[in-house]
């Protein structure tokens, strides 16, 4: 089994054919710093609120800018719906509640967490790089499946108007929509991040990597904008993308999956999404003749 003291950059066979790292030192010195200059209460919990914030809205910042570039609109999936001022207003102020209110506690909670289970936060049982990004991916696939399943739950008919309603108030989201969300779904749909956490988590860092991928990811299949070639996500295999979800927002039902389309896939939940692509395609071919 992989030691998981080594270094992230570690020397081992075929690494050491990788060229060299050239963030590696710099940092390597800030994350020495930090640990050097703040608590560990401090880390986990205001610096994770930080790392939240900002990735957050670095984030939506493009899918901003793109309503205002007549480029842009080409790539708008549901180029009928686009972004008001009103709208993106009143979700920033949901968000806030949520991010801060809700969330907010939720992080604290990591602190109790890393140190309960003795999880570390030094540079020098920093693990490698490859085990990180398989523990993230581990991390997306687990969040993956909570996800679906208590995401199809709440569109049941008995509750769906009391909680998972206001998540659809957006019938095209946009980037910032992510997490908009009733206060009951923020927990109960966010708790699959943590699931990961509980299981893969074998140092600190791994808590800020998971939320960056996430957020990215969620923002993305929210944007509202399928850009062909540009993102990395899709290099992933199964990754549903912004068509993807964006279905889901503008037929309410099927494909509840978060990141992957294999539940949805398994299940038949992706039938009408496969129904709607195909009437496409073939009004396409029809407008070519």
């Amino acid at each position: 089994m992989e030691n998981l003291t080594t270094n992230v950059w570690g020397s081992e066979s075929y690494v050491d054919l990788l060229p060299p790292n050239p963030i590696r030192e710099p940092f390597a010195n800030a994350w020495i710093y930090m640990n050097k200059h703040y608590t560990k209460f401090q880390i986990a919990t205001f610096g994770s609120l930080i790392v939240h914030e900002l990735v957050y809205f670095v984030a939506c910042v493009p899918g901003i800018l793109f309503q205002f570039v007549p480029f842009m609109r080409r790539f708008k999936i549901q180029s009928n719906r686009p972004e008001s001022f009103d709208g993106q207003w009143k979700c920033f102020k949901l968000l806030m509640f949520n991010h801060f209110v809700i969330q907010f506690p939720l992080i604290c909670g990591t602190y109790v967490f890393t140190e309960m289970f003795g999880v570390p936060y030094s540079w020098e049982e920093m693990p490698s790089w490859y085990s990180l990004a398989l523990r993230v991916f581990g991390c997306a696939v687990i969040e993956d499946t909570w996800h679906y399943f208590l995401h199809q739950a709440l569109h049941d008919k008995r509750i769906y108007k009391y909680i998972h309603k206001v998540h659809h108030h957006f019938q095209s989201p946009f980037g910032m929509t992510a997490e908009y969300a009733h206060p009951a779904e923020t927990l109960i749909l966010g708790m699959g991040f943590f699931w990961g956490i509980l299981l893969l988590a074998n140092h600190f860092i791994i808590l800020w990597l998971w939320v960056t991928v996430r957020l990215f990811e969620t923002i993305d299949v929210h944007s509202g904008y399928d850009i062909p070639y540009l993102n990395v996500f899709h290099l992933i295999p199964f990754y549903g993308g912004s068509k993807f979800h964006d279905f889901h927002h503008y037929n309410f039902n099927g494909n509840y999956s978060s990141t992957f389309t294999w539940w949805d896939k398994i299940f038949g939940t992706d039938s009408q999404y496969k129904e709607y692509c195909a009437k496409m395609e073939a009004s396409k071919e029809k407008k070519g003749q």
